[in-house]
């Protein structure tokens, strides 16, 4: 346990978990002058959540302008963060987007960075093969640039907004897993070794929030998945590396495959370059084995042939395999709103594989609705009611 904690203590929030969703949620609490404590089950830092690992992409490269328009705040919140925490958090590689010129996705982002005023750039088959020598295009596909993109640090991002949120008094109580959470005008929360109470309580438990939800009468359709990060060996060291300036990419359905390819240039471990399948198998968090003894890797053969016949430059085996959680909804949009019961119990849920790099902002939003404060962005997009929960 870190932090001490008073049993007469009334806080104006509890935090439920310290991913990064959670954790950014306090420190914008503790900011805004709010007695917080967070919760997380587990010693910190651990690896049996969503926010581990070294690296994330940051983009504003999306189909939907409201994702846009969150990360162009989001970008001003992690800068604020790297000034407060003196530490460099994010690097800017530039994304190149992949895909196929006819399909409607890879025309809607391209649009939406235009309608945005995004700095982006579309490349030419000929432009392209001089530019990135190690990717090759399939037939029909076209790339473009979202320019100020780029990877986040994930290990120092989460492990900066706690230290901030330490500096500002807030209590961070690790090793503690919920037990009961009674709602009321003040709600009490038990764990295995003490009882809180706080005048709000704010969920972001991950892959956990169903089974913390489900005994508060909500059932949200929300899909564990575990995923394989997948780390492969460049043939020449350093090709595909940060110094030679190679970008992020995502490649839209390539090969016919239904999720996206992303990757990140070698970096965290040098000679091998992350390229991953934006999916996995269905997973119990508390049954995951983080050992890697998983069930069949259907996601690896769709990686081997992706990086055969766009990344000739890589061994197409991979060298390291990696676990992480993604907590999925039907639509891959986030839930961001209130109990519609317990209007003092906040949820943050649903991140499907692609929250990270919004988290300043998410937890921004997360602090106004505990706060009762207007979201300052429009939640309709995030909302618990376009989903059947009862």
């Amino acid at each position: 346990m870190a932090g001490d904690t008073d049993r007469s203590t009334v806080y104006d929030c509890i935090v439920l978990g310290a991913g990064i969703q959670g954790s950014f949620t306090a420190y914008h609490l503790a900011k805004n002058g709010q007695k917080t404590l967070q919760l997380e089950q587990f010693p910190l830092p651990h690896s049996r959540g969503s926010s581990h690992g070294q690296t994330r992409l940051i983009r504003k490269a999306y189909p939907e302008d409201f994702y846009t328009k969150m990360m162009e705040e989001s970008y001003q919140l992690w800068a604020q963060l790297e000034r407060e925490s003196n530490t460099v958090l994010c690097r800017q590689t530039g994304l190149l987007v992949i895909g196929d010129e006819q399909k409607s996705e890879f025309q809607t982002i391209l649009k939406t960075l235009g309608r945005n005023q995004c700095p982006h750039q579309y490349h030419t088959t000929e432009q392209f093969q001089k530019r990135f020598p190690g990717v090759l295009l399939q037939p029909g596909e076209a790339a473009f640039s979202d320019v100020s993109a780029g990877i986040l640090y994930a290990d120092k991002a989460l492990k900066a907004v706690q230290d901030r949120f330490r500096q500002l008094g807030g209590i961070i109580c690790d090793g503690e897993r919920v037990t009961n959470i009674t709602p009321g005008t003040e709600v009490t929360v038990n764990t295995a070794s003490e009882v809180y109470r706080a005048k709000s309580l704010v969920i972001t438990a991950g892959p956990w929030a169903s089974k913390v939800l489900s005994p508060l009468g909500l059932r949200l359709p929300l899909q564990p998945l575990g995923i394989n990060v997948c780390y492969w060996k460049e043939k020449v060291p350093g090709a595909y590396g940060i110094p030679q300036k190679f970008p992020c990419f995502v490649a839209l359905e390539p090969n016919g495959a239904p999720h996206e390819v992303y990757g990140l240039p070698s970096n965290e471990y040098p000679g091998l370059m992350k390229v991953c399948y934006h999916y996995g198998n269905k997973a119990d968090p508390d049954m995951r084995d983080c050992s890697l003894e998983a069930p069949p890797l259907q996601d690896i053969e769709i990686l081997r042939n992706f990086v055969r016949k766009y990344l000739p430059g890589l061994e197409p085996e991979p060298a390291i395999m990696e676990r992480c959680m993604y907590t999925n909804t039907p639509d891959d949009n986030f839930i961001l709103d209130r109990h519609p019961k317990f209007q003092n119990i906040i949820v943050g849920a649903g991140f499907s594989g692609h929250g990270f790099k919004f988290s300043p902002v998410v937890g921004k939003i997360l602090c106004e609705l505990s706060m009762g404060k207007e979201p300052s962005h429009n939640l309709e997009p995030f909302r618990l009611a376009r989903f059947s929960t009862s």
